[in-house]
C-alpha cells in the first residue's frame, strides 16, 4: 500500500513540475523578447531618449547672429550719426588730432585676422580639423594683439593729455574704439568656443554639422567688427 501510495503521488506531481516549468520560461522570454508594452524597443518613439538620433537646427544659430548684429549696427549707427553731426556743425570745443600710430597698426591686425579666420573656416568646411584649429588660434592671437593696439593708442594719447571730457573729438575716439574692442572681446570668447569643438577630429554628421554652422556665423561677426572697425578708422582719420 505505501509503496502503491508513492507511485501514485510521483505520478501527480511530475506534470506540476512541467507546467511550472514551461511557465516559468515563456515568462522569462516574454520579459526578454522584445515585445514587451513595458520593454526598450528602439523602433517605439516613447522609447529611451537615448536611442533618439540628436536633432541640430542650423537656422537657430543664423537667427540669433543675424539678430545680435542688427543691434551692434542700430548701437555704431547712432554713435557715428552723433559724430557727423558735431563734425560738420564746427563745434568750438571741436579739436581733431592726428591718430596715433597704434590705430595704422590695429587696422592691419584686423584686416589679417579676417584673412586667417577665412581660411580656418575653409578648414572646417573640408573637416579638416587639424588645419582649422591652427588658423582659429592663429585669429585669436591677432584679436588679442589687436586690442592690446587699441589700449597702446589710449595710453598714448592720455600721455598727450588727451582725455574724454573738454574735447568731443576726442570723447568720440574713446568711446568708439572702446566700444569696438569689446565686441572684439566678444568675437575672441566665440573663437574659444569653437576651439573646443574643432580640438579633436570627428566623423559625426552631426557634429561636423555644428562646426560648420558654427564657423559661419562666428565667421560673420568677426568680419563685420573688420568692416566696423575701417569705417571707423576713415572717420576718425579723414573725417574731421
Amino acid at each position: 500500500m505505501d509503496i502503491g501510495t508513492a507511485e501514485i503521488i510521483d505520478d501527480i506531481e511530475e506534470p506540476k513540475r512541467r507546467r511550472s516549468g514551461i511557465s516559468g520560461s515563456s515568462s522569462q522570454g516574454g520579459n526578454g523578447g522584445g515585445r514587451d508594452p513595458g520593454g526598450g524597443g528602439g523602433d517605439r518613439p516613447d522609447g529611451n531618449d537615448s536611442l533618439q538620433p540628436e536633432i541640430f537646427a542650423p537656422n537657430k544659430s543664423r537667427i540669433v547672429t543675424g539678430v545680435l548684429l542688427l543691434i551692434v549696427t542700430m548701437t555704431f549707427g547712432g554713435l557715428i550719426a552723433a559724430y557727423v553731426v558735431l563734425a560738420t556743425n564746427n563745434v568750438a570745443e571741436w579739436h581733431p588730432f592726428d591718430l596715433p600710430v597704434q590705430v595704422w597698426i590695429s587696422t592691419a591686425i584686423i584686416l589679417i585676422s579676417s584673412i586667417s579666420y577665412h581660411l580656418g573656416k575653409r578648414a572646417v568646411e573640408r573637416n579638416d580639423q587639424p588645419s582649422a584649429k591652427r588658423w582659429f588660434i592663429a585669429t585669436a592671437v591677432l584679436g588679442a594683439m589687436f586690442i592690446s593696439s587699441q589700449m597702446l593708442a589710449w595710453f598714448e594719447l592720455t600721455a598727450r593729455g588727451l582725455y574724454m571730457y573738454g574735447n568731443p573729438y576726442a570723447g568720440f575716439f574713446y568711446i568708439l574704439t572702446g566700444i569696438h574692442a569689446v565686441h572684439v572681446l566678444g568675437g575672441i570668447t566665440a573663437l574659444a568656443a569653437i576651439l573646443l569643438k574643432s580640438w579633436y577630429p570627428t566623423i559625426k554628421e552631426t557634429e561636423i554639422l555644428k562646426r560648420r554652422t558654427l564657423a559661419n556665423v562666428v565667421g560673420w561677426y568677426w568680419h563685420f567688427m573688420g568692416v566696423l572697425w575701417v569705417i571707423l578708422f576713415v572717420l576718425l582719420g579723414f573725417w574731421k
